[in-house]
C-alpha cells in the first residue's frame, strides 16, 4: 500500500485520520495524496478542476481567498513532525466532497483511502448520511475509517467477518496483504445469527477451506459467534477479544437495493469505536 488517499477538512477527526495515514506510509514507504474539497456556488466553480488548473474563474476573488486560506492549513499540516520524511502530493479540488474523493483516487491509482469519522446516529444517519459512508460503498480501493487518536497504529488483533463464500476471495487477498503487512493476528469470523444459522463444524469447515488458499504470514484462528444480527455480532467479538481492528467485505449497493437491504459495513463504519477497514467486493 503505498499511495495513500487522506481527505481532509482540517478538523480533529481528519488529523486523526492523517496520524495513522502517516504511520502507514512509514511502514510501507509509501507516499500521502491529502486532498481538500472546496464546495463553492456553481458560478465560482464552473470550470475549475484541481488547484493547478489554470480558467478565468480561478481569478475570482472569493475563490482566491479561500484557494489561499486552504494552502495556509496545508503549510500547517504537512510541516507536522509525525509527516517529517513522508512524501506528501497536496491538492485543492472544487467538486462535490464524495465524487472528488472517488476521482481523485481513481486518477492517482490509489491503493488505501484513510478517511476519519465522528459517525451519525438517528435521522441524520437514515436521511443525510456521511461522505464517509458514500466512499466505504462505492470505493474499488480498501477505506479504512478513524474514529479516534491511534498514536500508534499497530494492529496486533484483526478481526474479518464474513460468510467465506467464493465472491469473498478477490477482496480477501487484499485483506491477507494488509494483515501481512502489520505481521498481524487475523481472526476470522463467522456470525450466527437465527435468520442464518449454520452449525459449528460446518461453519469452520468452510473457514479452513476458504483461508487454506492463501498465504497468511502470521496464520490465522477462526470463529463461530452468535448474535441477533451481524453488526451486533461483529462488534460484541471484537470487544471480547480486544481487537485493534475490524474490517468486512461491501457490496456497494446503490438505490433501492442499498435502502431497503442496508450495509453492514455502512453500520460499522458509523457504530464501532474501534478502527473499521473495508474492502469491495
Amino acid at each position: 500500500m503505498k499511495k495513500i488517499l487522506v481527505p481532509t477538512d482540517f478538523s480533529a477527526h481528519a488529523e486523526y485520520a492523517l496520524k495513522v495515514a502517516a504511520q502507514i506510509a512509514r511502514k510501507n514507504n509509501g507516499e500521502i495524496f491529502l486532498l481538500h474539497m472546496l464546495e463553492l456556488p456553481a458560478l465560482a466553480s464552473d470550470g475549475i478542476g484541481e488547484s493547478n488548473a489554470v480558467g478565468s474563474s480561478t481569478d475570482l476573488p472569493e475563490v482566491m481567498f479561500f484557494m489561499e486560506k486552504t494552502r495556509e492549513r496545508f503549510e500547517e499540516f504537512v510541516n507536522k513532525p509525525y509527516l517529517a520524511g513522508i512524501n506528501v502530493v497536496e491538492a485543492i479540488q472544487f467538486e462535490k466532497t464524495f465524487e472528488g474523493i472517488i476521482g481523485h483516487s481513481k486518477k492517482h491509482n490509489i491503493d488505501l483511502i484513510v478517511m476519519g469519522s465522528h459517525g451519525a446516529s438517528g435521522f441524520q444517519e437514515m436521511f443525510i448520511g456521511s461522505n464517509t459512508e458514500k466512499v466505504v460503498r462505492t470505493s474499488d480501493v480498501p477505506v479504512l475509517v478513524i474514529k479516534k487518536e491511534e498514536d500508534n497504529f499497530n494492529p496486533q488483533k484483526f478481526v474479518f467477518a464474513s460468510d467465506f463464500s467464493d465472491e469473498i476471495k478477490k477482496p480477501f487477498a487484499k485483506v491477507v496483504e494488509f494483515a501481512n503487512s502489520f505481521e498481524t493476528e487475523l481472526h476470522l469470523v463467522s456470525i450466527n445469527t437465527p435468520n442464518n444459522f449454520k452449525s459449528t463444524h460446518a461453519a469452520e469447515k468452510t473457514i479452513q477451506n476458504f483461508a487454506s488458499q492463501f498465504e497468511i504470514k502470521n496464520g490465522y484462528t477462526s470463529h463461530i459467534y452468535n448474535d441477533v444480527n451481524i453488526e451486533k455480532g461483529v462488534l460484541h467479538f471484537a470487544n471480547s477479544i480486544n481487537a485493534d481492528l475490524i474490517g468486512m467485505s461491501t457490496h456497494g449497493r446503490q438505490g433501492l437495493a442499498h435502502f431497503f437491504n442496508g450495509s453492514v459495513s455502512e453500520d460499522l463504519v458509523n457504530h464501532a469505536v474501534r478502527p473499521v477497514i473495508t474492502f469491495r467486493i
